[in-house]
């Protein structure tokens, strides 16, 4: 009789553990949070354009870009600071800035998309050895600084904000624009991603092996 009395408690117990742990782990997948994916859609320098001999597309000293960056995020949404955006000409091993660009902070839905297509001057790019570049066949590349700082709002408060810093290269032709022309080029980090695995999960695993030991 105590033997079953026991066995009931130890059942009782079990059971709770394990669904705590299962209510542990849905709390902790709902509340984990996904940075938002940024590329660089199109980009185009008139003055690396060829088939235009003009001195205007020559003397055009200006770079076109489309931002995207995309919420990937069913049930959260995504508050941006601004936007700091710099741009690098790269010549052999070095980088040469060219340009900066601030887009003004934003608020991103959930799985949403948007698209930031701006123009800006460019100052201290060698234009002459660029051109000479493109119109024998090479192309010249440009690398993509992006830094800005995120949140994101979980049903009703908001998360600390924390960095977002991602970088992309981006190799231009003689049409002036940049080669893969349907495809955009995604900006990463520069820092291995680890996986994420949360405290939470971690007791949950616990909790289903203590579980099926018993």
């Amino acid at each position: 009789m105590a033997g079953d009395d026991a066995a009931d408690c130890r059942r009782c117990c079990c059971s709770f553990i394990f669904t705590s742990g299962l209510t542990a782990l849905f709390m902790w997948l709902s509340l984990r949070t996904c940075k938002p994916t940024c590329s660089i859609e199109n980009f185009y320098v008139p003055s690396l354009n060829t088939t235009d001999n003009s001195s205007a597309a020559r003397n055009n000293h200006t770079l076109y870009f489309d931002l995207k960056l995309k919420n990937g995020m069913k049930d959260k949404a995504v508050y941006y600071a601004n936007i700091n955006l710099t741009f690098f000409y790269t010549q052999n091993t070095s980088r040469i800035p060219v340009a900066n660009y601030t887009v003004p902070g934003f608020h991103q839905g959930h799985e949403k998309k948007a698209h930031r297509k701006e123009l800006v001057g460019a100052s201290g790019l060698p234009w002459e050895a660029a051109l000479h570049a493109v119109s024998n066949g090479s192309t010249v590349s440009f690398r993509v600084d992006l830094a800005t700082r995120v949140k994101y709002k979980i049903l009703f408060w908001y998360t600390k904000r924390e960095s977002l810093v991602v970088t992309g290269d981006v190799a231009v032709d003689d049409s002036g624009g940049k080669v893969k022309k349907k495809k955009g080029i995604k900006l990463k980090s520069g820092a291995p991603d680890p996986a994420r695995v949360g405290p939470v999960f971690v007791f949950s695993l616990t909790m289903i092996l203590f579980l099926y030991k018993y």
